[in-house]
C-alpha cells in the first residue's frame, strides 16, 4: 500500500520566539527540524519543507522546500495546500502534516492517521490527545480532546477547495476539516503529550528536559 508523502509545516512566523527559524533551534545535540525529519521520514513515501522565505538557508537538509502560494502568512492551512500541491506533482494521493517545532511527535502517526481514515472517500484526520480534567472544565465540559491541527492526513482530491476556502478568507483549520467530515486519531499523553511544542524559550528548555523521556 502506498504511503502518504510527507510535509512539515514551518512557514510561522515564531513572534513568542523573537522571531526567525524555530525549527533550526537545538536541544540536545540537534535541531528541532533535524529531530522532526527523523520521525517523520520513515513513515513516509517522501518529505518535503513548506518555508517561506530565502530556501538557501535550508539547503543542508536535503528537502525540497515549498513557499506558501497564498499571500499574507495565512496559516497552517496555507502550508497544507502548498504540500497538496507539491504532493500533487508527484502523483501522491495524500500528504502527512507535522510541525517543525514539535520533536517528539509520534512514531507511529502516520499509521494512527491512516487507520482512522478508512472508509472515507478523501482522507481527512487530524491527531487529538485527551484533555485533562482541568482543560475539560475550562471548556465547559464540551470538548473531550484537544486536536492538534498542524498534524494531519490531508488528500490531495480537495485541494482546489482548499484554495478557494483560504482564497475566500478562511484561516481556522478545524473549519474546513469539519465540513469535509474530517475524523479524528487520539494518542495517548503518556508519558507526555507527543505534541508538546516549542513557541517559547521556556518551551526549549523543558523541551532539553523531555528528552530524557522520549
Amino acid at each position: 500500500m502506498q504511503k502518504p508523502l510527507g510535509v512539515i509545516l514551518a512557514g510561522g512566523l515564531a513572534t513568542r520566539m523573537g522571531g526567525g527559524d524555530k525549527g533550526l533551534l537545538r536541544i540536545g545535540e540537534q535541531s528541532l527540524l533535524s529531530r522532526v525529519i527523523d520521525r517523520l521520514r520513515p513513515q513516509v513515501d517522501g518529505l518535503a519543507l513548506n518555508a517561506n522565505g530565502e530556501p538557501a538557508r535550508f539547503e543542508d537538509l536535503g528537502l525540497p522546500v515549498i513557499s506558501d502560494s497564498i499571500e499574507g502568512f495565512a496559516g497552517p492551512l496555507a502550508g497544507v495546500l502548498a504540500g497538496l500541491d507539491w504532493a500533487a506533482g508527484q502523483g501522491a494521493h495524500s500528504i502527512v502534516t507535522a510541525a517543525a517545532d514539535t520533536p517528539f511527535f509520534p512514531c507511529d502517526l502516520v499509521t494512527q492517521l491512516v487507520r482512522a481514515s478508512e472508509g472515507q472517500t478523501h482522507p481527512l484526520v487530524l491527531a487529538t490527545t485527551p484533555r485533562s480534567g482541568e482543560e475539560a472544565l475550562k471548556s465547559g465540559g464540551s470538548k473531550r480532546v484537544n486536536r492538534h491541527p498542524t498534524f494531519g492526513l490531508w488528500p490531495v482530491a480537495l485541494r482546489d477547495d482548499l484554495r478557494a476556502a483560504l482564497n475566500d478568507g478562511l484561516r481556522k483549520v478545524v473549519l474546513w476539516t469539519d465540513k469535509h467530515d474530517g475524523r479524528e486519531a487520539l494518542f495517548s499523553t503518556e508519558p507526555f503529550d507527543p505534541f508538546f511544542n516549542v513557541n517559547t524559550p521556556e518551551d526549549l528548555t523543558r523541551a532539553e528536559i523531555l528528552l530524557e523521556l522520549a
